[in-house]
């Protein structure tokens, strides 16, 4: 996991989703593993909500881009 996402600050715009992904799935291992506490599970839960919050903004945003290209090629063609 990122030091950034370790010390409970928000990711930069220039992470790449793919970071996103992988930070979230340790987020996610964390409640299935050994080192689970029912006292951090909450700021957990908020941290791992917030990041998939980005993700999903993320993948909005890329979807939106590939629609403006696309539609730009279908133009040219």
């Amino acid at each position: 996991m990122s030091e950034a996402n370790k010390a409970g600050t928000k990711k930069t715009d220039d992470t790449s989703v793919q970071e996103k992904l992988t930070d979230l799935s340790e987020l996610v291992g964390w409640f299935q593993g050994a080192s689970f506490k029912l006292e951090t599970a909450l700021d957990k839960f908020k941290e791992a909500e917030a990041l998939a919050e980005e993700i999903e903004k993320d993948l909005t945003k890329l979807k939106n881009d590939i629609k403006v290209v696309k539609k730009r090629f279908d133009s040219e063609i």
